[in-house]
Parts: C-alpha cells; sequence; structure tokens
C-alpha cells in the first residue's frame, strides 16, 4: 500500500514567498518590524509559518494593495490581535466585498473590449453602447444636476471627456487608492479629529479642489459643499461601500466635518 501523505501544517519561508508572489527578505523583513513572526524556526536556522500566520499575511498583503504603509498597517493588526477570530473574519469580508465589487467592475470592461475586438475583426458594426460598459462616468447625470446645477455637471463632463486614457486613469487611481485609504483609516478606528484623519481630509478637499465643475474649483471648496458631500456618503449606499459601509462612510463625514470647521 502507498501511504497516505499528510498535508502540511506549515510551510518554509521559501514557499510561502513564492505562494505569495513576495520575497524571502520582504517575509524577513515584517518579522524584523514585528508583524509577522515565523510560527517556527527550524534547528537550521529555516523559518516555518502555520496557518494562522498565512492568515495574517494574507492581511498584510491586502492592506498593502490598499496603499496602507507599515506602520498603519502594524496599528490594524495591533488591534485585530485583541479581537475575536469572528472579528477578524468580519475585517477580511469588508476587503472580500471591496474585491467583488472591483472585480465585477473589471468584468465589464474586459466583455466590452472583447465586444469590440470581436466586431472589429468581423467586420461588424461599433455599438457604442456596447464599448463603454464598466467605464460610465455619466450615469449620475440627473443627480448632479439636481444637487449642483447643469453647469457644474457639464463642466466636469467636459473636463472627463478632454483627459488623455493616461490622464483618465491616474485620477480613476488617485481616486481609488483615496478611498481604500479612508476604509483603512475607519478600520483602524482612528479618531475623526486626529492628526491621520485630518491629513485624510486635507487630501480629499485637494482631490475635490481638483475637478473642474466643483464649488470652489481652483482654490478651497465651498465649506457647505465640504460637509454636505460627507452627510451624502453616509446617506447614500452607493457612495458609502466605496468608504467601506456606513461605519467608514460615518468616518469620512464626521472627519472632513472637523477639516471644514478647522480650514474652510
Amino acid at each position: 500500500m502507498t501511504a497516505r501523505t499528510e498535508p502540511a501544517t506549515d510551510w518554509s519561508i521559501q514557499e510561502i514567498a513564492r505562494l505569495a508572489g513576495t520575497t524571502s527578505r520582504t517575509l524577513r523583513h515584517y518579522d524584523d518590524v514585528g508583524l509577522l513572526a515565523p510560527s517556527r524556526v527550524g534547528h537550521n536556522g529555516y523559518r516555518y509559518y502555520d496557518g494562522p500566520a498565512l492568515v495574517r499575511l494574507q492581511r498584510i498583503l491586502l492592506l498593502r494593495e490598499l496603499g496602507v504603509g507599515l506602520p498603519a498597517i502594524a496599528e490594524i493588526l495591533g488591534r485585530e490581535d485583541a479581537t475575536s477570530a469572528a472579528a477578524q473574519a468580519t475585517a477580511l469580508r469588508t476587503h472580500l466585498d471591496a474585491l467583488r465589487a472591483e472585480q465585477q467592475r473589471l468584468a465589464r470592461q474586459i466583455a466590452s473590449v472583447e465586444r469590440t475586438i470581436t466586431t472589429m475583426e468581423g467586420d461588424g458594426r461599433l455599438m457604442a453602447d456596447d464599448m463603454f460598459d464598466g467605464f460610465d462616468h455619466t450615469k449620475h447625470e440627473a443627480e448632479v444636476t439636481e444637487r449642483w446645477g447643469a453647469d457644474s455637471y457639464r463642466t466636469g463632463d467636459t473636463w472627463w471627456r478632454g483627459l488623455s486614457p493616461q490622464d483618465k486613469a491616474a485620477h480613476q487611481e488617485q481616486t481609488r487608492r483615496l478611498a481604500a485609504d479612508w476604509a483603512a483609516a475607519a478600520q483602524a478606528g482612528l479618531a475623526p479629529d486626529g492628526d491621520e484623519a485630518q491629513a485624510l481630509a486635507r487630501r480629499h478637499v485637494e482631490w475635490l479642489s481638483g475637478i473642474p465643475g466643483t464649488p470652489g474649483h481652483g482654490s478651497a471648496p465651498v465649506k457647505e459643499y465640504v460637509v454636505g458631500l460627507g452627510e451624502m456618503y453616509v446617506a447614500d449606499e452607493r457612495f458609502a461601500a466605496s468608504y467601506g459601509g456606513v461605519e467608514g462612510a460615518t468616518f469620512v463625514r464626521d472627519a472632513l466635518a472637523v477639516y471644514a470647521d478647522r480650514h474652510l
């Protein structure tokens, strides 16, 4: 009879580096800064990682993907270490929801580009409605017009259409990173009036002032506009989802309100 091979209970640093798409040097650095200690060290000095260590590494990599720095990750994980496994699973679920939303958006873009290629190769007729699914920035036209006026929408729409593909991608990445940093800060339990939250609020206001069509474009946005946006983030689930849900959006609202009172 062939002996059954038992599944591994831990993995070497080289195996984990390969599976996680990182390097042994990075994993050793995570240990040096107190983020991820090996579950055991062999007699030969090799480091090994068990299941809980892998879960922790997954959290670290997810937070790094969001652009969170190592000191902030250490603070977040330090808070999670004091919570139950169920609470830690909830934190992972927040990441999962964000990843699924991004997956759906990318799937729509992929399908759109595939349809364009198929049509072009078959000498078919290109249909505009099919070409830009997943790229739409005008779906809230009526809402923007109602809230801030037709001029605001037209100005913003003209600006967006005039951007190069590279500039559009850069703006989308800036927006994504800002939202991710807000969500991570809220998850870390930071105070809305603290230095880190207020630095994010300043970034947010600077981001707003760079969008033509917004009140105060090119200078400091109007105080009422910033405060009103914060309220909208909480009230509208579409916006709240960008910041990790209502709790995250509430954190953004409160931090923006403090910043507006202090600086606008």
